[in-house]
């Protein structure tokens, strides 16, 4: 009986035609890896240079692989990056719905006008067939057993309600596609499986769904990554079937650890939200995911730093590499770093307070005279807390500290300042920077000594550390007048004891 072409004449009245729209489609599986999120970059970055729309679908009808609160990992992370979408489950739009088990029952309608253009079949084989079948070889093809049943047995197990699933029926020949990437790619057709397109339970599979869903979309780019250009002649054959267009395919090489390895989280490589846990801000990874495996051309080929904006206006598909990118983390600490230094001093105190707080609890320490003496000493958030832990407790240090060739300090030149300057400290008639600093230069003159061989002493009695962000000055006005000069009576203790 042949089927009411009715539904699918509505169907197709209702794709949006006439401009550019792609889709970034993630499985709901956990986070958002560091691929994953170039794809989405990428796929949101064609859509805004041509003006057109940016759909966000939720594949999940691989139901045993599901995590939850996984969409809502998607949701923060698109928002976060600022990956804004037009149409999705949570926006809406003209064809959704836009979650793929919430489109089921049409799977079911277009696998069989498969069946009636000649171009798909239903398949009997058991599980213990199935099974046998690959017993000797796991990835042996699907013999086609069901591939020619007379109509006559097609209905007998019908009406004894068989279990069936639908097969892609692969014609004889060669299939050629395009993709804007890797070029024309011909296979031989004998290469191919009868892949199944509808489960036994009604649910697609993923390349089918696929298909379907991009087609009812109006998808006229697909951005995925080079693992699917094996599948590509099973999708063209499923286009041409139907007699769609079949959209541009821009195929992505990988991004590996290293030149053998492709990232995997089971190896411990960082997804998105690691990152970002990891101290790197979104804006230094988006940059820093855009240039794996894309180049800018012509005036700006040699320009590495780029905001999203920046990119939406000149990113072009024919920059993209057929070579794998590798993620170099030191690249994205110079990154990083550079996305710090140009950050306003009140953007990047609210970045920072946070993990100035992990190791500096004591309220009276302000947090906003702490974030400038870091804001052009780190690659990452997360080294702050180490940096700064000083300011809420003097650690333990030895009196070697004290010398230090390059300020002709050592340990008695040190006591000597730390004693002579302390009731100078202690008379001062103000606490602030410009007294510190004009008190401590003008006793090195006096003395006839190099302002180093003063700050020095005062530095490492005020911090009890070799390294600190900021000097004596900055970390004596920050720690107050009570606090400084009782570690400078601590360090005084510290160098009398023979």
């Amino acid at each position: 009986m042949a089927l009411d072409m009715t539904f699918f004449d509505d169907m197709e009245r209702r794709i949006p035609k006439g401009r550019v729209r792609t889709r970034f489609a993630p499985s709901p599986t956990g986070y958002m890896h560091v691929g994953n999120l170039r794809t989405a970059l990428y796929t949101w970055l064609i859509a805004r240079k041509a003006d057109g729309d940016f759909i966000l679908r939720i594949e999940d009808t691989d139901q045993g692989r599901l995590i939850e609160g996984a969409v809502d990992v998607i949701y923060k992370t698109m928002a976060e990056c600022g990956l804004t979408h037009d149409e999705g489950p949570d926006v809406g739009g003209p064809v959704g719905p836009y979650i793929q088990t919430e489109r089921r029952d049409l799977y079911r309608k277009y696998a069989e006008l498969l069946i009636e253009k000649g171009a798909a079949y239903r398949c009997f084989c058991t599980k213990e067939r199935l099974e046998a079948l690959h017993q000797d070889d796991p990835t042996a093809k699907y013999d086609g057993h069901c591939r020619e049943l007379s109509q006559e047995e097609i209905d007998r197990q019908l009406a004894a309600g068989t279990p069936y699933v639908i097969r892609q029926k692969i014609p004889a020949g060669s299939t050629t596609f395009h993709d804007a990437i890797f070029g024309d790619i011909t296979v031989d057709n004998a290469d191919l499986d009868d892949q199944v397109l509808l489960k036994s339970d009604g649910l697609p599979t993923y390349n089918f769904a696929n298909v379907v869903d991009d087609h009812l979309m109006g998808i006229t780019h697909v951005v995925r990554g080079s693992e699917y250009l094996s599948s590509s002649p099973k999708y063209n054959l499923l286009y041409e079937a139907f007699g769609w267009d079949v959209p541009v395919y821009i195929h992505c090489s990988p991004v590996m650890r290293d030149a053998q390895n492709k990232m995997s989280k089971r190896h411990g490589d960082p997804s998105y939200e690691d990152l970002i846990a990891q101290g790197y801000l979104t804006a230094a990874v988006l940059n820093y995911v855009a240039l794996l495996g894309w180049s800018p051309k012509g005036d700006i080929a040699e320009q590495e730093i780029f905001s999203l904006e920046e990119l939406s206006q000149v990113f072009d598909i024919a920059g993209i590499s057929k070579s794998p990118a590798i993620f170099d983390i030191a690249k994205l600490d110079h990154f990083n770093a550079l996305y710090l230094r140009a950050m306003t001093p009140e953007a990047f105190h609210a970045v920072a307070a946070p993990y100035i707080r992990q190791s500096v609890k004591n309220p009276a320490i302000d947090t906003a005279k702490v974030a400038p003496l870091l804001q052009a000493r780190l690659e990452t958030l997360t080294e702050i807390p180490e940096k700064v832990d000083f300011f809420d407790a003097l650690p333990e240090y030895g009196t070697e500290l004290f010398v230090n060739k390059k300020s002709k300090s050592d340990e008695e030149s040190a006591l000597a300042v730390l004693q002579d300057y302390l009731p100078i400290m202690e008379r001062l008639p103000a606490w602030d920077h410009d007294t510190l600093y004009n008190s401590m230069v003008e006793y090195a003159a006096g003395h006839e000594m190099k302002n180093a061989k003063v700050m020095w002493p005062i530095r490492i009695a005020a911090a009890g550390k070799a390294v600190t962000p900021g000097g004596a000055v900055e970390i004596c006005e920050i720690l107050g007048r009570e606090e400084t000069l009782r570690r400078i009576r601590t360090a005084i203790e510290k160098l009398n004891r023979p």
